[in-house]
């Protein structure tokens, strides 16, 4: 499809596609909702548009997770990021489908988006997108290498298809410099930070602000499975807590009520107040049981360097969009809705 941009199929509404060029994580996640938030604080109806990788269930057609009125859908039918998405920003349509210009056609004609955000697209190139961003770390494409030498997906050459380059942990003048080796026109540094843990109660979609209290700095247990475990424990110690231990499981691990039980216990020996967890991981602790400990999902933001260049490169795209009109779209949507109606 890169040889042949032709045969890309279009959709009618534009299209930002986030991802990285690595295995694990990058911090895209945040980056698509920090998207999706200024999209419809100006007055845009975004439609993130995922895979659902690693789900359970596949039924045909299009699972929609969020209306962008109510999430429709459950962890089995939707995945964890889809679902963690719909709830960590009201108002975005959230579709999963492996055919992913399928879900944007049904986005667009049923639910009424404006503009589609492809999550983990840089590499899903069947689908014509109108703005590239691609995430990285400090050196992860300018000293990597390509599977299975490395942790690359693809030659770093590729970076120069991207429009964006925001460089995850580095100042805008890094970002500057690491998008010009790449070839990459726009850069902009983000900065990571962790918000106040947030108590989880039954359930992760049963939580409170106001529960119990945790005093900032009390020693607690770090578990997650996500791509990279390490980066989540050195950004809770950064926020002053104290890690008396830790549980890294595979990515996208949906725990059990043995990994609860194991958990239990290593509070018990770590003499740790509590489980802290990543918003990701909150979702899949859904599938087991009753949490018999105090269990806390940490929000994560990110902020850009300079604050408004991401920003700006997407209005620049939509009002250039906005000019020459809307391509055709090309398919009929069928949906699957989840369970949670």
């Amino acid at each position: 499809m890169e040889r042949h941009p032709e045969r890309r199929r279009h959709l009618a509404r534009p299209v930002i596609s986030v991802g990285n060029l690595s295995v694990g994580g990058t911090g895209k996640t945040p980056v698509v909702a920090a998207l999706a938030r200024w999209l419809l604080e100006h007055g845009e109806r975004p439609a993130i548009l995922s895979r659902g990788y690693r789900r359970r269930l596949e039924p045909p057609g299009v699972v929609v997770v969020s209306d962008g009125h109510r999430v429709r859908a459950t962890l089995d039918t939707a995945g964890d990021e889809p679902l963690m998405l719909a709830r960590a920003v009201p108002g975005a349509v959230v579709c999963v489908c492996a055919d992913r210009h399928l879900a944007g056609v049904l986005a667009e004609r049923a639910l009424g988006t404006t503009v589609h955000l492809l999550d983990d697209g840089f590499q899903h190139v069947g689908l014509a997108r109108d703005l590239d961003v691609l995430v990285t770390t400090p050196g992860e494409i300018t000293g990597g290498r390509v599977l299975p030498a490395g942790r690359l997906r693809e030659s770093p050459d590729a970076a120069a298809r991207a429009h964006v380059l925001v460089l995850m942990g580095g100042t805008a003048g890094a970002a500057a410099a690491e998008g010009w080796a790449l070839g990459v026109p726009q850069a902009c540094g983000a900065v990571r930070a962790i918000g106040r843990p947030v108590r989880i109660l039954a359930g992760a979609a049963d939580e409170t602000e106001t529960a119990v209290a945790l005093e900032a700095g009390a020693p607690v247990l770090a578990a997650c499975g996500i791509g990279n475990p390490d980066r989540f424990v050195s950004d809770l110690r950064a926020a002053g807590w104290q890690i008396a231990g830790t549980m890294p499981f595979r990515d996208h691990h949906r725990f059990s009520p043995r990994d609860v039980a194991a958990m239990h216990a290593e509070l018990g020996r770590t003499r740790a107040q509590a489980v802290l967890t990543t918003d990701k991981d909150a979702v899949r602790f859904e599938a087991a049981g009753p949490i018999p400990f105090p269990l806390y999902r940490v929000p994560l933001d990110v902020t850009f360097e300079p604050p408004d260049a991401l920003f700006a490169s997407v209005a620049a795209m939509l009002a250039a969009r906005s000019g020459r009109g809307r391509a055709p779209a090309d398919a009929d949507p069928a949906v699957a809705e989840g369970a949670g109606r």
